[in-house]
Order: C-alpha cells, then structure tokens, then sequence
C-alpha cells in the first residue's frame, strides 16, 4: 500500500492510502512485477486461492505475504503476545507432508493440530471485526495453546 496523498490541514489533516492490485499467472509470484510498483508499497498481501477453496478467509497467505513496515503497524500488544507465524508455516508445511500418508511422530501430530487450532482462530466472518480486547484472547490462548478443536467448533 501506499499513501496516495495528505489531505489539507484545514480539514483536519491525514492521508489516503492507495492499493495497488496484481494479478500473477498461475500463482506465481516470481513473475515479474513492475519494480516501481513494488518500490511504492509497504509490503505486499499474498491472496491464496487454495485457501479461498478451504473457505479460509481472508484468504491471506501469511507465508507468501511481505511487509516493510512490520510490527510498527501494530498496536505493541499484539507484538507482546503473538508469535505465530513460525508456528503457522512450520504447519503448513507439515500439513502438506501428512498427504502423503506418511506415519507421523507424536511432536509431529502436535504441530499439525496446533496449527489448525490457528487456521480456524485467524477466520473472520464477513463484516463481522473482532474487537481488539477479543482478538487479544484469541491470539493468547492460540499462542498458549489453550484451545482445542472441539471449543473451536461451537
């Protein structure tokens, strides 16, 4: 995203943010992409159609997705209490192997069930925002793996 131009002073200030939108062929994201277009954004979101299929939205690939700006984004207790990101890809990751029909460890199986107790935390329903004050005891029990899958379900 970029800031696409300050409003004046005398009607109270601020900005407005542009967001520029690409389409790659078959999800390829090494293709090329006008490095202006790039070099104007903070960051790009990564939409996954294979999420989307799942009806996991947003449909954000947090793997795929890059951002410049970072944690400065963020309201500092969401840095405080959430680190799962690693948790999340290494799941993704593992997910992706169990297809296979691969006998899996017990540490193994953990992972993979932890990171779908995320997959189904980081859903939003439609028009539906969570609170800061919800999203932090999501994000904490996530985090804290307090949650499981059948009171993930109700």
């Amino acid at each position: 995203m970029e800031r696409a131009t300050h409003l004046s002073k005398e009607l109270k200030g601020g900005s407005l943010t542009a967001l520029p939108i690409i389409e790659t062929e078959a999800q390829n994201i090494s293709a090329y992409i006008p490095t202006n277009l790039i070099s104007i954004t903070d960051g790009q979101i990564y939409l996954s159609p294979k999420l989307f299929e799942l009806g996991i939205l947003p449909a954000v690939d947090v793997g795929k997705s890059v951002s410049r700006v970072g944690g400065k984004a963020q309201l500092p207790v969401y840095r405080s209490i959430a680190n799962l990101k690693l948790a999340y890809s290494q799941f993704e990751e593992l997910e992706t192997f169990s297809r296979f029909g691969t006998r899996l460890d017990e540490s193994t199986k953990k992972i993979i069930e932890h990171g779908k107790r995320i997959r189904i935390c980081l859903k939003q329903n439609e028009l539906q925002p969570m609170s800061v004050p919800e999203q932090i005891m999501v994000l904490l029990s996530s985090t804290n793996n307090l949650l499981t899958t059948s009171l993930l379900r109700k």
